[in-house]
């Protein structure tokens, strides 16, 4: 029995239920990251008994999977769009922006499947889109690519944000400091592709840098859908 189907029990004698536990749960994580969480730290915040807790969450995993599935609450937009690029534009960029509110989901993104209630609708959502399109495999490889994109471009931001805390250094003091010894590699001659990228590459933000590889990988998904078969 997996921990959506379990029932919960009594709430006496300190009041307790799974809504109040991942809440407090979220917000340890959202303050010191995934290792901050621990049942023991979630029943400390809510001024219960640990084992309390056993008796609404097995394992840490099923609270992670609680976590997320919150989360994910937050991806969903109110209404879909009729447009399948648009559609899974806005939940790909809202998926970037919770992960931003939750920098932890970072590092709970992919693997297998989530199964809770707004998990299993966002993976509906996306299917949705492209619903009708073209057959289901070709439909589910589509969803899959979006979201390794989505994932590793999420994980990537998240990544060099942690990088300027952990430091001190911006991207640009960063860049700085590395300078002089970035120039001596490139003065040998051995990577002109990527000095040719230092000397005339645009450095772009973040955000810019997502929605472009966005659009590209939905190019690459219509391309799919209106080609021919391979």
């Amino acid at each position: 029995m997996t921990v959506w189907d379990r029932p919960e029990p009594p709430t006496r004698p300190v009041p307790l239920d799974r809504e109040r536990i991942v809440a407090a749960a979220v917000a340890l994580a959202d303050e010191g990251g995934p290792e901050a969480v621990s049942l023991r730290k979630v029943a400390a915040r809510l001024d219960a008994g640990p084992m309390r807790l056993y008796g609404f969450i097995s394992t840490k995993q099923e609270l992670f999977d609680l976590m997320v599935d919150e989360v994910q609450a937050e991806i969903l937009p109110e209404e879909q769009p009729g447009d399948w690029r648009e559609a899974l534009r806005i939940l790909s960029h809202r998926t970037r922006q919770a992960a931003l509110r939750h920098e932890w989901l970072a590092d709970l993104l992919g693997g297998r499947p989530t199964l809770g209630p707004n998990g299993l609708a966002v993976t509906e959502a996306k299917l949705a889109a492209l619903d009708g399109l073209a057959d289901v495999d070709t439909v589910m490889r589509a969803v899959e690519t979006v979201s390794a994109y989505v994932t590793g471009a999420i994980r990537r931001e998240i990544g060099n944000l942690r990088a300027e805390r952990a430091t001190g250094l911006s991207k640009r003091d960063w860049q700085r400091a590395s300078g002089p010894h970035v120039t001596r590699m490139l003065a040998t001659g051995r990577f002109p592709a990527l000095t040719r990228a230092v000397h005339d590459g645009t450095d772009v933000d973040a955000g810019t840098s997502f929605a472009t590889g966005l659009d590209w990988v939905l190019d690459a998904v219509a391309a799919k859908l209106d080609g021919p078969p391979a």
